[in-house]
C-alpha cells in the first residue's frame, strides 16, 4: 500500500454523507455506436454483452461519432450529406439533422456537453454546434482537409488534424478562432488528448508515427514509431496508455505515456484493416473498428488480447469517442501546492456527489446506510466536500490546496447510485 501525509483541513468521516437514506436507480452500461460507411447506418453495441441491439439509419457515408457526456444523444458526421445526425439514445432514432460544412468527418463534444465540433474536410472548416438548439453558431477556418478533432478536458481548446497541411490547428473555444498551428508528421489523421490535458497525441498515417504535442507550449516534444499506416488513437481514462490502430499491420500499438514508448503490439485477431479505436469508460476494454472485415475487435486491457469480435455493418469507419456515456470517472490536474482542477464525469445529473480523501489505498466496505456494501478504494476515507453535478452529469471544482494535500488519494461517490469512481491522487 502507498501512504501519504493527511490533510489538516479535512477531518469529517465520509460515512455521514454516504450513509444517508437516499433513493437511487441503476446506472446503464455504456453503448458503442458504430457507423457503417456504405450501409448509411449506426450499429448500437451493448458493451455488457458485446451484441448489436439496434441499427439506426443516418445520412450518407457516416464516419465520426461523439456521444454526449450524459449519454442522451449521439452525434454522427455524414460525409456525403454534409450533415450531422442527432440520435436519441432512449429510442435509438434520429431526432434532428444539422447542416454543417462540406464533407464532415470528425466529431467531438465539449466536456460540459454544450457544444459539438465538426471537422469539414471539403470546406476546410470546423462547424460549432450548440447542443441546446442543434444549430451551427460559428464556423472556424482551419487547415487542409481537417479530419480528426478532440477537445481539451477543461474545454478551453479544440485540436484539429489537417491531413494535407501536416498540421494540427488549435482553436480557442472562447473566441472560436485558431490560436496556434502545430506542424506534425505527414498526413495526420487521429487526435486524442490526455485526461490531464498535458498532451495531445496525433497519428501520422504516412510516417508510421505518433506526434506528442505539449499543450502548454503547443510544440511537438516527442515522435513515436508505431505500426504501418496508423489511423486513429485513444487514451486510457487513467492516462496511462495510448492505443493506436495500425491499418496495414492489422495491429494496435500500446504506448506507455510515461516513457512515450511502445510497450505492446496487439493483433486484432479476425479483424482486418483496423480503423477507429475507443476505450470503454471504465478502462477495461478497447474497441477497434475493422474497416476490412466489417467487425469490431474487443481487446481486454489487462491481458492485451482480443476477447470478442462483433459483426457490424459494411465498412465501419467509426472514430472519436464512440462509446458512452462516460460514467463515474475522476481526474485531478494542476500543480500541488496550488490550484487544482478536479473533474468528475458521468454521475447522476443535477444530484449530489461526495468526494473523499485518504492517505492509504485499499478496500473499505461502507458498513451502513443506503450505500451499505459499497466498496471504496480508500482504506481510510474522509469527506472532502459534497457538491451537485450539472445537468450533464459532470462536476468541475477548482480548489486551492497546500503542500499537505500533495500525493493524497481521492475518490468520489455518486450519492444516487452509490457507485464510486476510480481512485486517483493529487499530482
Amino acid at each position: 500500500m502507498k501512504t501519504h501525509r493527511p490533510l489538516s483541513w479535512l477531518a469529517k468521516s465520509v460515512f455521514c454523507v454516504i450513509g444517508f437514506a437516499w433513493s437511487f436507480s441503476a446506472s446503464a452500461e455504456p453503448f458503442a455506436y458504430i457507423t457503417s460507411f456504405f450501409d448509411n447506418t449506426v450499429s448500437v453495441l451493448d458493451t455488457t454483452t458485446n451484441t448489436v441491439v439496434a441499427t439506426v439509419t443516418v445520412g450518407l457515408l457516416p464516419t465520426g461519432v461523439a456521444v454526449h457526456p450524459d449519454g442522451s444523444t449521439v452525434y454522427v458526421a455524414n460525409h456525403n450529406s454534409d450533415t450531422v445526425s442527432v440520435i436519441d439514445t432512449t429510442t435509438n432514432t434520429v431526432v434532428d439533422t444539422v447542416a454543417v460544412g462540406s464533407e464532415p468527418n470528425g466529431v467531438a463534444v465539449h466536456p460540459d456537453g454544450s457544444t459539438i465540433y465538426v471537422a469539414n474536410q471539403g470546406s476546410e472548416t470546423v462547424s460549432v454546434i450548440d447542443t441546446t438548439t442543434s444549430t451551427v453558431v460559428a464556423t472556424v477556418t482551419v487547415g487542409l482537409i481537417p479530419t480528426g478533432v478532440t477537445v481539451h478536458p477543461d474545454g478551453s481548446t479544440v485540436y484539429v488534424s489537417n491531413i494535407f497541411g501536416f498540421t494540427v490547428s488549435v482553436i480557442d473555444t472562447a473566441t472560436n478562432t485558431v490560436m496556434a498551428t502545430v506542424s506534425v508528421g505527414p498526413n495526420p489523421l487521429g487526435v486524442a488528448v490526455h485526461p490531464d490535458g498535458s498532451a495531445v497525441y496525433v497519428a501520422n498515417q504516412n510516417s508510421d508515427s505518433v506526434s506528442v504535442i505539449d499543450t502548454a507550449s503547443n510544440t511537438v516534444v516527442n515522435t513515436i514509431t508505431v505500426g504501418v499506416l496508423p489511423k486513429h488513437l485513444a487514451v486510457h481514462p487513467d492516462g496511462s496508455a495510448v492505443y493506436v490502430s495500425n491499418q496495414l499491420s492489422n495491429t494496435v500499438s500500446v504506448i506507455d505515456t510515461t516513457t512515450d514508448t511502445v510497450v505492446d503490439t496487439i493483433a486484432v485477431g479476425e479483424g482486418e484493416f483496423p480503423y477507429g479505436v475507443a476505450v470503454h469508460p471504465d478502462g477495461s476494454a478497447v474497441y477497434v473498428t475493422n474497416e476490412g472485415s466489417d467487425s469490431v475487435s474487443v481487446i481486454d486491457t489487462a491481458t492485451k488480447t482480443v476477447v470478442d469480435t462483433v459483426a457490424v455493418g459494411d465498412s465501419p469507419r467509426t472514430f472519436g469517442q464512440f462509446i458512452g456515456p462516460l460514467f463515474n470517472f475522476l481526474s485531478i490536474t494542476g500543480t500541488c501546492p496550488g490550484t487544482l482542477s478536479v473533474r468528475v464525469a458521468g454521475v447522476t445529473p443535477n444530484d449530489r456527489v461526495a468526494l473523499a480523501w485518504g492517505t492509504t489505498e485499499g478496500p473499505f466496505t461502507v458498513p451502513s446506510g443506503i450505500c451499505a456494501g459499497t466498496e471504496l478504494g480508500l482504506a481510510d476515507p474522509k469527506l472532502f466536500t459534497t457538491q451537485v453535478a450539472n445537468k450533464y452529469g459532470n462536476l468541475l471544482l477548482s480548489p486551492t490546496v497546500g503542500a499537505g494535500a500533495c500525493g493524497v488519494f481521492v475518490q468520489a461517490v455518486d450519492l444516487v447510485t452509490c457507485l464510486p469512481t476510480n481512485v486517483t491522487s493529487v499530482p
